[in-house]
């Protein structure tokens, strides 16, 4: 029989020598305990009771081997052995072991195999077939084991399992730091959970924390459908949080989340995106961009920070909106039932009928220095209001409306869209509308409510009523200055060609005067609380990405 192979895969502590010089054959009864030391390496070995043979055999002049068979108990320091039968080499100051092999290291971990081979100088032991070791959380399978008694490491290379609690995670290779619960997986990675699915080529996983840390490119996905694609990060399968590092994409129903750093709290259902973080909602046509994100995935409730950006797609005139803040959510918790009565500050006391599961149930708010921009119309005001269930922009403290020449002011100025395009307004108190023909030159308008309309999302008329005053410059067909009209009426309305006012029309009782316009300086012909706003006015899209 060989008693001296070249083996594999290892486990922990424990080592065996002689220190005999002659075969001896022993009775098969022998001492409670015996103590060999090895001439070299000076490492006691404890041969505890319940072994039923023991005899030393000599190869050699420097080749001697010790073997115990039936139930052999052995301990090296805080290291206890059990197996069938195992051969002590003091040349090669090796202890190997068959059959029921059990390796119990200082209660840290347990290994169980077919077979062991331990090299002592080097204190390192070879595990295979049939190979388990546990740490007491989670319990690793593999064909093969390389496992170092000093640092308390274990190796595998040729395919593992590990199993810990409902979670199953295979590798090709594997590094079990047993004292620490650690365990670095690679090549081929894959963590099976009821909860979670996770891909990637190497992560790191505590057995005792169920946290997973990713430091390669890693695909996951929840139970509720959720992917993540990300090269760093963590996810605690306690405590449900994680973070997630250099430029997460998350895909999460119709909502897509793209940041420098995303972090989750799923216990609580909330989530954080900072640094040009992007939310995408492909059911709302909607695009937020900012330095921060919040969000409540539970109640899809969005708060924006830090140069909040919304874009809201339309075929070919998309809307930018800007503010210091941005928030969104589901209509129904704002309004708290189906059917409910809603005190608006404009439009009164009305129901609103609400169906919680409608892709029109959402509104946002921007609040301080809202900027608007879309090609054919650009807005300012200090906060705004949008419902995706009636479409309308609704725009709160000095507001103001810019379509081509042409500027509108007022208190509050309710801006109704149709198929995301601007198709009429209403603006209360105050309001006045301004139209730029030259430098210094403007056509006027002012009265207590104007209504706006829109034909293919540009202006085409407004009709002003209550107290109305206009300033109207008349021109020739050559476009030259004829003379200006000033009046008052109680209602009149003002029609624009290709966004530039073309006439006026008075609908009542007119008061006024038609100058000759040698006779007045047109510069200096203003209404009471003339404005004309130009610098607030925001010029391009990329202005609100700044």
């Amino acid at each position: 029989m060989r008693y001296i192979k070249l083996f594999y895969w290892l486990f922990f502590p424990g080592l065996l020598v002689c220190p005999h010089t002659s075969f001896t054959q022993v009775p098969e009864q022998i001492p409670k305990t015996t103590t060999s030391v090895a001439e070299d390496t000076m490492v006691t070995v404890e041969i505890l009771q319940g072994v039923r043979k023991l005899e030393f055999r000599k190869l050699n002049d420097s080749t001697q081997l010790q073997i115990l068979a039936g139930n052999v108990k052995l301990k090296q320091g805080n290291t206890l052995f059990d197996c069938d039968s195992c051969v002590i080499n003091n040349n090669s100051n090796t202890f190997e072991a068959w059959g029921h092999v059990h390796i119990n290291d200082s209660d840290t971990a347990n290994a169980f195999s077919n077979h062991l081979l331990y090299i002592i100088n080097k204190k390192i032991a070879y595990l295979d077939g049939g190979v388990t070791l546990t740490d007491g959380k989670g319990s690793l399978t593999t064909p093969d084991l390389e496992y170092d008694v000093d640092t308390k490491i274990g190796i595998y290379k040729n395919g593992g399992k590990v199993i810990n609690k409902k979670s199953v995670l295979t590798s090709k290779e594997g590094y079990y730091y047993t004292d620490l619960k650690d365990i670095y997986f690679k090549g081929n990675v894959e963590l099976k959970d009821p909860a979670y699915y996770i891909k990637t080529d190497s992560l790191l996983y505590n057995t005792e924390t169920e946290t997973t840390r990713f430091i390669a490119e890693t695909f996951i996905k929840d139970s509720s459908g959720r992917t993540i694609e990300t090269k760093e990060g963590y996810y605690n399968m306690k405590t449900g949080k994680a973070e997630f590092g250099q430029r997460p994409i998350i895909h999460d129903g119709k909502t897509t989340i793209i940041a420098n750093r995303v972090a989750f709290d799923d216990s609580s259902g909330t989530s954080e995106a900072e640094g040009h973080a992007v939310i995408v909602d492909s059911v709302q046509g909607t695009t937020i961009l900012a330095n921060k994100i919040f969000r409540n995935n539970k109640t899809d409730a969005v708060l924006a920070t830090g140069k909040p950006l919304m874009i809201v797609k339309q075929d070919k005139d998309s809307i930018y909106i800007t503010a210091d803040t941005l928030f969104s959510a589901r209509l129904s918790d704002l309004y708290g039932k189906k059917d409910s009565v809603v005190k608006d500050t404009v439009k009164g006391t009305q129901v609103v009928n609400i169906n919680e599961k409608d892709s029109s149930n959402r509104y946002f708010e921007a609040y301080h220095h809202v900027r608007i921009f879309s090609d054919s119309l650009q807005a300012v005001s200090d906060s705004l209001f949008y419902s995706f269930k009636d479409s309308i922009f609704r725009l709160y403290d000095d507001p103001v409306i810019w379509a081509k020449d042409s500027q509108v002011t007022g208190d509050t100025i309710l801006l109704y869209t149709k198929n995301k395009k601007a198709d009429r307004m209403k603006v209360f108190e105050k309001s006045f509308l301004v139209n730029k023909l030259d430098p210094e030159i403007f056509n006027q308008v002012r009265s207590t409510r104007m209504d706006g309309y829109f034909k293919d999302g540009t202006i085409d008329s407004v009709r002003a009523a209550g107290f109305a005053e206009c300033i109207y410059f008349i021109q020739d067909e050559d476009s030259a200055y004829s003379g200006i009209n000033e009046s008052k009426s109680d209602l009149l309305d003002i029609y624009f060609v290709n966004q530039e006012l073309n006439k006026v029309v008075f609908r009542s009782s007119v008061t006024g005067t038609v100058w000759p316009i040698k006779q007045k300086d047109p510069k200096e012909m203003r209404l009471q609380n003339f404005r004309w706003l130009e610098e607030r006015r925001p010029k391009t899209k990329f202005e609100l990405f700044e």
